[in-house]
């Protein structure tokens, strides 16, 4: 694994060496992407029911640093899974464009899969990423390189000029929250914006021109997904890119989901809670597999009714007069929360650990609790009352540490992909144009927190610096 040894400005690398390098290429620049839940129809939408999800306001950050001209490398550096690597970009097999293996896509094409020439040439590559790790490390960190080498490939050239992409996150991960999403669309926008073509976001960017800046930067974060996943829904980074929440439905698997962006989906408090326990979204879904095949006209009853649930939902955050400030408006939503857990438990897929969040958080009296995602373990969701006070909270989130539960305050409904150029903010600094973010700091940040108050656009930090693709 190859560590970090120096950083653009002559700021003090990891292991405290202070080398000056020459002038960078560009300033330093700042991409973010949210994570996700599915917040109704989960295991519905397997059988061809509707389901909606929405972003949450934990992201995803990637600081890209130029290096001096004497630098022939690209280095991923992403400390939160112990992944720090450097290619050589001249000995990238760039050649196979060349010589006709594989063709060179257009940054404007539309990827509906791999090109197993470019998964071919680039394996032994990513085999070179940490080969003493464990089985389990190694599985994450070379999937995360997996997705960022395809995309170096396809969207950069051998005269892209040598960088470090940093990556920190204050996404749990293998959660089901879209972790992998958010990276890849941070890797997509970044390398988009490298090579040019990503104009904006600017406040009088044309609405057509912002929509064809979202769809380029999603269509290629579905391409890092497919190097993860090999058959994403192509949801998790369609939620990533574009913000808010989007109904969603698959009736046939051949073909991507249709994704019914709800652009006004307001921002709603959430607590998001994860148990911590282990779960296969394979096995969960096989289990209601079984239950339907064992069981159809019942489960099809449950499956229906879920889906009624989700389209309820769709249909008073649509309405003319839905406010999200009105408390009988919550109350709905809560209550559809309620009724979707209640039949996700009747289908098997709830967890002792799971119910027992929905107790305490039902005991407290603060709100309205369902799992989300497959269930089995994972992470619940807590829609939130409108007069909850913090010591009811902080009362709460003592009775889930005590059962080795990890709470996360966070706002449904939020921001999509974002953009820090450059990678200066005020924060307080007395600077002059305020603060440069370089590597250092960035790595320094100690956690989620200290990491918000750094560079952050969640539920801590609201920035007017950074900017975002709204439609």
């Amino acid at each position: 694994m190859n560590g970090v040894n120096g950083h653009a400005n002559g700021r003090p690398g990891l292991n405290g060496s202070s080398r000056k390098e020459s002038s960078v290429m560009a300033p330093a620049f700042m991409v973010s992407a949210p994570g996700k839940v599915i917040v109704f129809g989960e295991h519905a939408v397997v059988h061809g029911k509707a389901a909606m999800a929405a972003a949450v306001s934990l992201r995803t950050y990637l600081l890209v640093t130029s290096r001096s001209k004497s630098h022939r490398t690209v280095q991923l550096v992403f400390p939160d899974v112990g992944l720090d690597h450097t290619w050589d970009i001249d000995e990238l097999p760039w050649d196979i464009f060349t010589t006709g293996k594989a063709r060179k896509p257009k940054y404007y094409d539309l990827v509906t899969s791999l090109d197993e020439s470019i998964v071919k040439a680039i394996q032994p590559f990513i085999d070179e990423v940490s080969p003493s790790e464990s089985q389990e490390k190694r599985k994450v960190q070379q999937a995360a390189a997996s997705a960022f080498l395809y995309l170096f490939m396809c969207l950069g050239s051998p005269s892209s000029h040598a960088c470090i992409y940093t990556l920190r996150s204050t996404l749990p991960i293998g959660a089901g929250l879209g972790s992998s999403a958010s990276i890849c669309v941070c890797f997509s926008a970044a390398l988009l914006k490298q090579i040019h073509v990503l104009a904006g976001p600017h406040q009088d960017q044309p609405e057509e021109e912002v929509d064809t800046q979202l769809d380029r930067i999603n269509k290629w974060a579905f391409v890092g997904e497919m190097c993860i996943h090999g058959n994403p829904s192509g949801v998790d980074n369609t939620v990533s890119t574009r913000g808010k929440a989007v109904l969603f439905k698959r009736v046939d698997y051949t073909k991507p989901p249709r994704a019914t962006p709800l652009k006004d989906f307001p921002e709603l408090p959430l607590l998001l809670i994860n148990t911590k326990q282990p779960r296969s979204t394979a096995t969960e879904v096989a289990k209601v597999g079984h239950l339907k095949k064992k069981y159809p006209d019942v489960a099809e009853q449950a499956l229906d009714s879920i889906d009624k649930v989700t389209m309820s939902a769709y249909n008073l955050i649509t309405s003319e007069d839905f406010d999200n400030k009105s408390e009988s408006n919550i109350e709905h939503l809560g209550d559809l929360f309620r009724i979707n857990h209640g039949l996700l438990v009747s289908l098997g897929v709830s967890h002792p650990k799971l119910e027992h969040i929905r107790e305490l958080v039902d005991y407290a009296d603060v709100g309205w609790t369902k799992l989300t995602g497959a269930g089995g373990g994972g992470c619940a969701i807590t829609l939130l009352k409108p007069d909850v006070s913090r010591a009811q909270l902080d009362s709460l989130n003592e009775s889930f540490a005590k059962a080795g539960f990890e709470q996360y305050k966070t706002t449904l409904g939020g921001d999509g992909v974002g953009i820090l150029y450059p990678a200066v903010l005020r924060n307080g600094s007395t600077e002059k144009g305020g603060e440069e973010i370089d590597q250092h700091k960035f790595l320094m940040a100690e956690d989620e927190e200290a990491l918000e108050t750094l560079v952050g656009v969640g539920i801590r930090e609201k920035r007017s610096e950074w900017k975002f693709f709204h439609l």
